[in-house]
C-alpha cells in the first residue's frame, strides 16, 4: 500500500532532520494510512478504504461515507472512490424513484 491519501490527496512531506551538532540529513514524514472497512447504507455493505486518520474524522463528522461522498466534488475523488460515489448516486436516485 503506498503512503498516499486516496480521499484527501495527502502525500509524504520531506525535510531535515537536525541533529545535536546541527547536521542535517534528509528525512520524510509518512502520512497516517489506516486501513479501514466503512459502511454504506445505500449499498449496504462494507468498502475497504486507506485513509489518514484526519480524513476518518472527517468522514464521521460528514455522518458517514455516503454523505461525504455526496458532498464532495468529482475532481476532488480519485477512481476507486469515484466509482463508488457514482454507484451511491445511482442507489440514491432510484430509492427516491
Amino acid at each position: 500500500m503506498s503512503k498516499k491519501c486516496i480521499l484527501g490527496g495527502k502525500a509524504p512531506q520531506f525535510g531535515n532532520k537536525v541533529s545535536h551538532s546541527h547536521r542535517k540529513t534528509r528525512r520524510k514524514w509518512l502520512v497516517n494510512v489506516q486501513s479501514k472497512n466503512l459502511y454504506s447504507l445505500a449499498l449496504g455493505k462494507y468498502v475497504r478504504v486507506a485513509l489518514p486518520a484526519n480524513m476518518i474524522r472527517t468522514v464521521d463528522r460528514a455522518g458517514g461515507l455516503d454523505n461525504y461522498l455526496l458532498a464532495c466534488s468529482d475532481e476532488s475523488l480519485n477512481g476507486p472512490l469515484r466509482r463508488i460515489q457514482d454507484r451511491v448516486r445511482s442507489k440514491q436516485a432510484q430509492a427516491a424513484a
